[in-house]
Parts: structure tokens; C-alpha cells; sequence
């Protein structure tokens, strides 16, 4: 999820921090093997530094409190980690999956996992469009089919074969498919005359089966796919609709809500049977976040309706992050870190609910049983 950045410059040394712990050993039977990530800015690590492009996050304070980067910016659309940086370290991984277009991405480094997420991707290859560059899902998948490649010659091919399996599959996307595609003005106008929202889902869930089958077929067993979050309710949605704090834009949610049970349907039916040494985890991003977003206070955010970093509007929900933005006084307190991301107090939150949560929010079964079979 994501919407236009200004392009700032940083040093892409601040990113040598990938790979500087451990790396994994192949053998070791009680931690996950390797992390991959695939999806858009809610959980890229810094790939589209490396993209001519309007979706970045590579300028301050974006990543304010992120420790290993001493709270330089990464390229992460947030203020510390993301979710799928907290869900890595619960499950043990010794250091963040690196994002594929970096340099230091080669090596023993793939061993601990890699990052192909883009800011401004989505399942379809038109989405994010506006942008000018993004990695789409499609992209991503060919991505990882030469890091698989790589882990041949790193691990010979029977050993590969076996760390490949027992490696997490993360795929957070979709938000954008709506946010900057079917619901842009003017750039989609034509689409949604000659496409139902349901021949569009059926579209977004035609190529992810597609998506999630070419995954397959290079060993991917242990997959964990994020539904669509509730994205009418995003800072940015409520500033444009000129909303008021507990209202949300009907349209975009329901468009996310019809995505999300053909989704369920995809893995928990369709590729269930037809993939049965796979493993697939369903994870209720929209009902964890519209929980957080109706019952911040319980959380202990004071706010669920106001960017802590963003510029216009009482919710500061027009224009992303930047220098020049205004900054709330304690991030901790804020659901959402911009316009469209959350903070990180907020993504802790999330990852823990997938971690160890129930099947209201992960369905057959939570990220650390994933990991453990």
C-alpha cells in the first residue's frame, strides 16, 4: 500500500547492516531456514532505493527508530520495522531478509532470506502505474526464480531442494491494486467501465493462483498470504472524503472485503486440495486491523485516525512522510506512521497476532506452527 513519494537520495551504505549477524546454517533442524517477502511498501525493506521511481521512503525521519540503521532512513515505509522484519526475528531468523536489488544481495547472505516487496506493486502488472516504477508481483516471482538459482550452487541442488521447503513465503499485496489501479480517478476510468469490482477480483485472484503455483513449482511449501487490510480507513481515504475520525470510505472497503473471501477461498479450498504437500496460511490483516482502528485506546494509542508523520488536513493524511512533513511528539501513540502504513507499535502488534494468535485472525493455524512443521 502505497501512494506517490517524493524521491529523496541516501547513502545505500546505511544498508550494510543485512547479512552482518549470523547467517543460518542449512542444518539446523530447530529454526526456520530462510525468510522470503513479497508483496508492496507494507513490508519492502528498501528495494525501490534501488528504482527510478515516485514510491520511496528513503528520506527521514522514515525510519526514526530503526536500531540497526541507528534511525536512518532504509526505504521502509515506516518508523521502525516492518511486519514481516518482527515476524522474521520471533521465528528466529538472525537477521532481516535482504531486499533483492541490493548490492550485498548475494552470497551466504540469501541464506538467511530475501526481500523482493516493492512500494507501489500489486498482482496486476498495471498497478502502481502513477508511480513509473515498481516491482509487481510477477517480477518478484521471476526474482526469486534466480535466487533459487543461486541456492542450487550454495547448497547443491538435494540440500537447496530441502532448505527451500522448509523456508517461510510471505506475500503481503493486493492494497494497491485497488488504492493506485482500480480505484485511481481518471487513470482507471476506463477499466471500471468495462469491468465489474468482481471481474476485477476474479482477475487479481487468477493471476495470484498463477503467482502462488509458479512459487510452487521452485519448491515453495510454506506459504503465509495476507488479505487485503481495510483500506477506506487509511488517513489518506478519510482526508480526501473529508471523513470524519470513526467513518471510512464504503467503497474501497468493500472492494477489499469481496477480494478477501475469494482469497480464503483460493487457499483454504483450491490450492489445498490441488497442492497437498503445501502448506497455506490465510492471515485476517482487514479484521486485526479494523480491531486496532476501532479499539485503539485498548491498545493504548491515542490515536487510530491520524498519521504521525504526514502533511494537510487535521489527520495530516494528504502527502506522504517526508523532511518537511510534521511529526507527532510520541509515535507509539499513532496506528498509523503516514498516510497509508502503520507505525511500528503497530505492526508489533500484528506480527504478534500472527505469530500466536487463533484462527480468527490465522487461519488453519498460526505463523509458529507454520514454522514448525
Amino acid at each position: 500500500m502505497t501512494m506517490i513519494k517524493a524521491i529523496f537520495f541516501v547513502p545505500f551504505v546505511i544498508l550494510i547492516f543485512f547479512g552482518s549477524r549470523r547467517v543460518a546454517s542449512a542444518g539446523d533442524q530447530n529454526a526456520l531456514a530462510a525468510s522470503f517477502v513479497f508483496g508492496d511498501s507494507l513490508v519492502d525493506a528498501g528495494n525501490n532505493n534501488y528504482l527510478q521511481t515516485l514510491s520511496r521512503a528513503n528520506s527521514p525521519p522514515n525510519g526514526i527508530d530503526f536500531k540497526p540503521s541507528r534511525g536512518n532512513p532504509t526505504g521502509r515505509f515506516t518508523n521502525g520495522r516492518t511486519i514481516a522484519d518482527i515476524v522474521g526475528e520471533k521465528l528466529g531468523q538472525p537477521s532481516y531478509a535482504v531486499p533483492y536489488l541490493a548490492p550485498n544481495a548475494k552470497g551466504e547472505t540469501l541464506l538467511n532470506g530475501v526481500n523482493y516487496a516493492s512500494g507501489g506493486g500489486g498482482i496486476l502488472n498495471a498497478t502502481g502505474s502513477v508511480f513509473v516504477n515498481r516491482l509487481g508481483m510477477d517480477i518478484q516471482v521471476d526474482y526469486f526464480s534466480i535466487t533459487r538459482k543461486q541456492f542450487d550452487k550454495l547448497l547443491g541442488e538435494d540440500k537447496a531442494r530441502d532448505y527451500i521447503h522448509k523456508s517461510l513465503f510471505s506475500i503481503v499485496i493486493g492494497s494497491n491494486d485497488f488504492l493506485n489501479n482500480y480505484l485511481v480517478p481518471f487513470v482507471a476510468a476506463q477499466a471500471r467501465l468495462t469491468q465489474t469490482p468482481e471481474a476485477f477480483v476474479e482477475d487479481m485472484i487468477s493471476h495470484l493462483r498463477d503467482q502462488l503455483k509458479r512459487l510452487y513449482a521452485l519448491d515453495a511449501r510454506k506459504f503465509v498470504v495476507g488479505n487485503v487490510a481495510p483500506i477506506g480507513c487509511i488517513p489518506y481515504q478519510k482526508s480526501i472524503n473529508q471523513l470524519k475520525d470513526k467513518q471510512c470510505v464504503d467503497l474501497a472497503n468493500k472492494l477489499a472485503l469481496q477480494y478477501n473471501a475469494r482469497l480464503k477461498d483460493l487457499l483454504m479450498v483450491e490450492l489445498k486440495d490441488s497442492l497437498k504437500d503445501a502448506h497455506f496460511v490465510y492471515a485476517n490483516v482487514y479484521d486485526l486491523v479494523m480491531d486496532l482502528i476501532v479499539n485503539y485506546k485498548q491498545y493504548g494509542f491515542t490515536t487510530s485516525s491520524e498519521a504521525c508523520c504526514g502533511t494537510g488536513g487535521r489527520l495530516a493524511g494528504i502527502l506522504p512522510c517526508g523532511p518537511t512533513s510534521s511529526l507527532c511528539t510520541d509515535r507509539s501513540k499513532h496506528v498509523f506512521w503516514d498516510p497509508y502504513h502503520p507505525s511500528e507499535a503497530a505492526n508489533l502488534i500484528i506480527a504478534d497476532k500472527l505469530l500466536n494468535g487463533d484462527s480468527k485472525y490465522v487461519t488453519p493455524f498460526n505463523l509458529l506452527h507454520l514454522r514448525d512443521l
